[in-house]
């Protein structure tokens, strides 16, 4: 029970606004393009029990994980956890995601009195392994993909293990880049330590402990309220990953959501065994992919906090892809969190037809280029290229526009080429690539890449070929993604989804991604749209008469009697 609604209102805005200056804070200081530009990293503030109390508006799927990274910790240091220490971790055996995303936790004091914990994830651009990246889809044990780090003190009582630091930057590509990244992963945590002392010389430090507790109960509450609106049931929605990158597939993530009035239970039975590459995800990396997307179903406004956890109950089987056993190797498993995504979001979508859009591009796609200069120092490139969203039951999809579960940033043209290793021909949208609808899928974006370097390494995490993004309430599937080496040329090649291949200096590439599914009939969408979207350069001529059956003259108007046929016709 809150007991003073306007001191629970401000304090519920402070804590959030902590998380975010944390972020800020990494934003603003990272070294790295995948962080610094991309904004692959996450931030948040728990309870002295690991309790998530507050997030920065950063990667849902990152943030889902953080109970199981703080219950490690806790296990590790429990009775030892000592003001001035810092904890890192990323072995996905042992409260990590996989091991480029690195965990720096903080523990939070008031004198002898434990506050809390500041929380940083950050994807680090390279953790060693035989691939650029660490993030190979054809890596086949976690042995071959990085440093593995279990729970461990970097700091202690503020002094740096520089030992232990050396030893890690010996075993990665970029050595700087990595320290730098991890540097502002210790600035933020500094920031929310110091957010959270604050709060506690404001309100005491027991009725800070009481506040916690009220916005957790709070959370709880709002989830059960939206919960309440949905008619009780079991619902089913089966999903694909195309292919696992060796050649095996398709691979199946079957979700069975059953919602009463205690709460929802997901049950992912079904779902395919763990598979010999890298796309394996840990049990909190699945759950982490759910809680994103019932939190963008059900309500926007209810903080994602533990309490918002506490009515969600989960089957997921084990030594299966989403919850690999050691020595699964776990580098490409964000392909399979986007999934699950799309799979609950399928699910959920006749319980909440008003809120649920058709599939989006099905996750951002990793493309990482690894190079070694004639000194023989190695430099990563990466460009997670962001897509589309699915039409929504009541508006076009998004173009150009990261997925729920990711919230990333395309890459800058311009931090791309100032390497002097590539260039970037082409960068936009392709035409006809969003599904058909009464509301519109969002567009394919395609990248166009020249190397200019003599050799270099590239590593592309892909999907969405062969089973397309869903439409929904009788919407189109968007178009597949591709992948194109010398595009246009005699040597055109089209490679598979998910390739590992070496580019010499002047090849080109060609990346697509997939288009979003749309929503409703396309022969309901209003000609007016479809006009709008032919003048923009979204639809062709061809696809408004063939799509939506509307008829567009050469000097851009709608021809009425031609439309009135073609909708009748196909009617």
């Amino acid at each position: 029970m809150i007991r003073d609604a306007v001191t629970f209102e401000v304090f519920r805005n402070a804590v959030t606004g902590i998380a975010d200056e944390m972020a800020i804070t990494i934003l603003r200081t990272a070294h790295s393009q995948l962080v610094a530009s991309s904004m692959d990293f996450s931030a948040a503030l728990c309870d002295a029990r690991g309790r998530v109390i507050a997030q920065a508006n950063t990667l849902p799927v990152h943030l889902g994980s953080i109970p199981d990274a703080m219950e490690a910790i806790l296990d590790e240091f429990g009775d030892q956890v000592r003001p001035g220490d810092v904890y890192l971790l990323n072995d996905p055996s042992l409260g990590g995601m996989h091991l480029p995303d690195i965990f720096a936790v903080a523990p939070v004091f008031a004198g002898e009195d434990l506050l809390g914990f500041a929380v940083t994830v950050v994807n680090h651009t390279d953790v060693g392994g035989w691939a650029a990246g660490s993030m190979a889809v054809q890596s086949t044990s976690i042995f071959a993909e990085g440093v593995q780090i279990p729970p461990s003190r970097l700091v202690e009582a503020g002094t740096l293990n520089e030992t232990f630091l050396r030893l890690i930057l010996r075993n990665v590509r970029e050595p700087e880049l990595l320290r730098g990244d991890l540097e502002s992963q210790l600035a933020a945590c500094h920031t929310g330590a110091e957010g959270l002392r604050a709060l506690a010389a404001r309100h005491g430090v027991e009725r800070l402990a009481t506040l916690i507790d009220e916005l957790l109960d709070y959370a709880e509450t709002l989830l059960r309220a939206a919960l309440a609106e949905a008619v009780p049931g079991t619902y089913e929605f089966l999903d694909h990953i195309d292919d696992d990158g060796l050649g095996s597939g398709p691979i199946p993530i079957r979700v069975k959501v059953t919602l009463s009035g205690s709460g929802i239970e997901l049950d992912f039975t079904g779902s395919s065994p763990q598979v010999g590459s890298a796309l394996n995800a840990t049990a909190s990396f699945t759950r982490s992919a759910a809680y994103a997307a019932l939190q963008g179903v059900l309500a926007s406004d209810i903080p994602a906090n533990s309490g918002f956890y506490r009515p969600l109950s989960f089957v997921i089987p084990e030594a299966s892809i989403l919850s690999g056993r050691r020595p699964a190797a776990r580098g490409a498993r964000g392909l399979v969190g986007f999934r699950i995504i799309d799979a609950v979001l399928g699910a959920l979508a006749p319980v909440f037809p008003a809120r649920v859009p058709a599939a989006g591009e099905g996750g951002p796609d990793g493309i990482a280029i690894g190079l070694v200069g004639p000194d023989g120092e190695s430099m990563v490139l990466w460009d997670p290229l962001a897509g589309a969203w699915g039409a929504r039951p009541d508006r076009d999809g998004v173009d150009g526009i990261s997925s729920l579960g990711a919230n990333l940033t395309n890459t800058p043209v311009e931090e791309l080429e100032r390497s002097g290793h590539i260039r970037i021909d082409g960068y936009g949208y392709l035409p006809d690539s969003g599904g058909a609808g009464r509301w519109r899928g969002g567009l394919a974006t395609f990248r166009d890449m020249t190397l200019l370097a003599p050799e270099a390494q590239v590593q592309i995490r892909s999907d969405r070929r062969t089973f397309l993004p869903y439409g929904l309430a009788g919407g189109a599937e968007g178009t597949p993604s591709l992948n194109v080496l010398d595009p246009g040329g005699p040597g055109e090649r089209v490679l598979e989804s998910k390739p590992h291949f070496v580019m010499t200096a002047g090849t080109r590439h060609r990346h697509v991604t997939a288009g979003g599914g749309g929503h409703g009939d396309p022969f309901e969408r209003a000609p007016e749209r479809v006009l709008e979207d032919v003048l923009d350069g979204k639809v062709t001529h061809e696809g408004a008469e063939r799509d939506y059956g509307v008829a567009i003259t050469p000097d851009g108007l709608i021809d009425t009697a031609a439309t009135t046929g073609l909708r009748a016709q196909a009617h």
